[in-house]
Order: C-alpha cells, then sequence, then structure tokens
C-alpha cells in the first residue's frame, strides 16, 4: 500500500513537504506509511487516518486504500489476562462458613430482645381503686332527695368578670346611615365616565395637546372641513377607526356624507354622534369646554365636602 500511494503521489508531481501541507500530517509520518514502517507510526486509528487522508489528496478510493492498509498491517490481537483483585475461587470456598456466622450472630440478637421483652413483662393485678373501703358499706345514714338544699348561685370571680364593650361615638351613625349631619353634606354622585377615545387608525388634525373635539369614524365615510372664507381645511375619505382632531378658536363648518358614521368625543369621553351633516365646529368646542368647567366644579365641591 505504500509503494501505491508514493507512486500516484509521484504521478501527481508533489513533493513531500506540499503533501504534508495539504495533509496536515508530518512528512515524518507519511514517509513511514510509504516505506511501511509501524515503528514510527502513531496509534492505529491514528494511521488509518492519515491513510485516509492521504488517498484523499491523491484522488484514490479511501475506503479502499484503508481495507487495503488494515489487510497488509493485520492489528495484534491481545491476550486475556486473568483477573486481578480478590480471589474468587477462595471468597467461594469460604462463603458458606461466612454466612452461617453471620447467621448465628443474627438469631443470637433476635434471642436477646425476645427475652428482655419477656422478662420485663409483669403479671396482671387488681386495681387499687377495684375493692370498696369498708367504712364506705357500713355508712347507712345517707340523706334522700328530699333533705338535699342547694344555696343561692356564686359571683364570679374578679379576674373572670367581663368588662362593658366600647362604642366609639358616632360610630352607629356613620355604619347605618342616620347621621342627619352626614346625609345634609352629602355631595350627589358624579356622572358616570363614558367610554374613552381609543385610537385604532390613522390621526389627523390638531395635536392632542391643542384639541378637546375629535372625530371618529366607526364605518367608511368622508369628512370636509370648510373655513369661514371657502377655504378647505381638511378633506379625506376616512375608514373606519380614522380620527380627526379638532382644533381650538377655528372658525369652520364639520361637513360630512353620513353624521351617524362619526362618534363625537370631547375631553377624552364619548359624547354621541354627529346629527346633521353639516356642523359648526365652534359648537362642538364650546360645548366640550363647557363639559370641562363642570366637570372641575363638581371635583371641587367633592373636595370641599370631604373637607368638612
Amino acid at each position: 500500500m505504500g509503494a501505491r500511494l508514493r507512486a500516484a503521489r509521484l504521478a501527481s508531481g508533489l513533493s513531500m513537504a506540499e503533501l504534508s501541507t495539504k495533509t496536515r500530517v508530518h512528512p515524518r509520518f507519511l514517509t513511514a506509511i510509504e516505506q511501511g514502517d509501524q515503528s514510527v507510526l502513531p496509534s492505529r486509528i491514528f494511521t488509518t487516518g492519515y491513510v485516509r487522508i492521504y488517498a484523499q489528496v491523491l484522488g484514490l478510493d479511501e475506503l479502499e486504500a484503508v481495507e487495503q492498509f488494515k489487510r497488509e498491517n493485520p492489528e495484534a490481537a491481545t491476550q486475556l489476562q486473568a483477573p486481578t483483585g480478590a480471589a474468587f475461587q477462595e471468597m467461594r470456598r469460604r462463603s458458606p462458613a461466612i454466612l452461617a456466622v453471620v447467621g448465628m450472630v443474627a438469631v443470637a440478637f433476635l434471642s436477646w430482645n425476645i427475652y428482655q421483652r419477656l422478662s420485663r413483662i409483669e403479671p396482671p393485678h387488681p386495681s387499687d381503686l377495684v375493692a370498696t373501703p369498708k367504712e364506705w358499706r357500713e355508712i347507712t345514714d345517707v340523706p334522700g332527695p328530699e333533705e338535699l338544699t342547694l344555696n343561692a348561685p356564686q359571683a364570679a370571680p374578679p379576674d373572670q368578670s367581663i368588662p362593658p364593650m366600647y362604642l366609639t361615638r358616632g360610630i352607629e351613625a356613620e355604619l347605618l346611615g342616620d347621621d342627619p349631619e352626614a346625609l345634609a353634606t352629602a355631595t350627589p354622585p358624579s356622572p358616570p365616565v363614558q367610554a374613552a377615545f381609543n385610537p385604532r387608525g390613522a390621526l389627523y388634525g390638531a395635536p392632542a395637546t391643542s384639541s378637546i373635539v375629535v372625530l371618529q369614524a366607526n364605518r367608511p365615510v368622508t369628512l370636509v372641513i370648510r373655513q369661514g372664507d371657502g377655504r378647505i381645511l381638511f378633506a379625506r375619505q376616512l375608514a373606519a377607526g380614522d380620527s380627526w382632531r379638532a382644533p381650538q378658536n377655528v372658525q369652520a363648518v364639520v361637513d360630512v356624507s353620513e353624521p351617524a358614521a362619526f362618534d363625537i368625543y370631547m375631553n377624552g369621553e364619548h359624547a354621541g354622534t354627529l346629527t346633521t351633516n353639516q356642523t359648526q365646529l365652534g359648537s362642538l368646542n364650546n360645548r366640550a369646554a363647557g363639559l370641562a368647567r363642570a366637570s372641575e366644579a363638581r371635583a371641587a365641591a367633592a373636595a370641599e365636602a370631604e373637607a368638612r
């Protein structure tokens, strides 16, 4: 096999150094493979790998090269050695005696425990309370039921007395709601909070910090905002969820193709829908400002009542 590999290397024009660079195997091992010198080669698994890569670089059949190398260099069989360590035959011969000794020790230990338990068992004897004292049997002048009387019940000891329950003043009226002063100062409940504005599409118009009125389309619809001089401030076909923030202090008319398709949000809360095709933008802003002032007044009144 070594001669075959060397002939293939020479036919390819590769030097030993070039072959070593391609295979990444030391030239000393490649030379030993060509010469069949097993004393220089490492272990068999590494040598087999060297032969495989040698044949692969030269374009030969790798498996055939490895098989030929194994046939020409058979692995020496390893002789089986006798087991080392304990003498199994000796232990097998002595095991009955060891088991017998262990059994005797176990029987002796069990017998000793049984003897100790039996020696501590006392015989049964009658109780001292079974027999009736002699003087009890001789008493004959026992009073009948009609001669027995009971005294008045004794008072409880001082340490067993229960103090009266302490009640905080005004707690009943607070819990039951019967305090007239509390009823007089009670504030009416705040109106329920409407649905909050939830942007679900594109947002157009003024910034959020300078707008208190938002028109949101609940279905595809057209929105046109016309100023007083006739100029178009905003015009667009809105999709469902698109919104337009109305600027403040602007005189304009809201012109829509379908009023019910627009939800009005004032100060972030739902305030119904548009009722007409054309609505003054100033009226919507004034209505939102009035709602904001009413909400602030209710909050101030509630804070003042709570402080009182």
